[in-house]
């Protein structure tokens, strides 16, 4: 049932997580350290479980490895897609994120000037290729070719459909290196069951920057309706202000796949234990 490096933990009796270490730091999180884990010899029956082993390629084929074995993982394959692609969550926002299309095949620069214009933020529909700024911030159509050019080459990129959207003002934190993208005004909330169980900087390796009680409810807000509309159990919404002041939804993920950023890992699941044990106590 596990592979190489997987371990299967019953976290405070409350909450059963299938972990494997990744080596990345923003990822990692040994349950065993903080909190009252077990590793039964032999499952008491079909048990739900969140994976945190980094992110599978073939996530539809291990849950079904999984569920046949007796554990379920928390977001079905079809969740899972919701939660993390921008063609399946796109469509349920686009009244509070930036104007996005897609394509399965790289397009060509004359369509993409006809359906957004110049300047646009191109990424794949998952993910940017490690933040680079000559990748995803594009000017105009010779720089968009050479662009399409390295994304058929590139290891994180090649595979993914072409995303477009509409390039926003966002609120400036710092520029950083010379090709990355620079550090906006943007947050990282984790959504359990609908409940906000952590947050923080975007981008946590920079100039420290922080939300004032005002802008709290407002970015935390916005947060909220996103994790209602999507309605699964484990949801990243990334959000980020605009020089006028608006949010707006960056980027929605699969709370399983998700790197902490500048949020606490032991105060976000310590939050997701204290939901599951309000969520399982007995009704008076």
């Amino acid at each position: 049932m596990l592979r190489p490096g997987e371990d299967l933990l019953h976290v405070e009796d409350r909450l059963w997580v299938l972990t494997a270490p990744t080596g990345k730091g923003i990822y990692d999180f040994a349950f065993d350290r903080f909190f009252a884990c077990r590793r039964p010899y032999q499952l008491p029956g079909p048990v739900e479980a969140i994976a945190r082993a980094g992110a599978w390629n073939d996530y539809s084929e291990r849950y079904r490895e999984l569920e046949a074995e007796g554990v379920r993982l928390v977001h079905s394959p079809e969740q899972h897609l919701l939660a993390t692609e921008l063609p399946h969550w796109y469509p349920k926002l686009t009244d509070l994120t930036p104007r996005s299309v897609w394509f399965d095949e790289r397009p060509d620069a004359e369509t993409v000037e006809r359906l957004l214009g110049w300047p646009v933020f191109v990424k794949g529909e998952r993910q940017t290729s490690r933040h680079q700024k000559s990748l995803s911030i594009i000017e105009g159509p010779e720089q968009f070719r050479h662009a399409m050019d390295v994304y058929a080459k590139d290891s994180i990129l090649h595979w993914q459909r072409v995303v477009c959207r509409e390039l926003r003002p966002l609120r400036r934190v710092e520029e950083g290196a010379p090709d990355r993208i620079p550090s906006s005004f943007e947050f990282r909330t984790f959504w359990w069951r609908g409940e906000l169980v952590g947050w923080g900087p975007y981008w946590w390796q920079g100039s420290p920057y922080t939300m004032t009680a005002h802008e709290q409810r407002e970015a935390l807000g916005l947060g909220r309706e996103v994790a209602r509309r999507l309605d699964v159990p484990f949801l990243v919404v990334d959000v980020a202000q605009e020089v006028s002041g608006r949010w707006i939804v960056i980027e929605c993920n699969d709370g399983q796949e998700s790197g902490y950023a500048g949020s606490s890992p032991f105060a976000l699941w310590q939050n997701v234990l204290d939901v599951e044990r309000e969520r399982t106590a007995p009704t008076r």
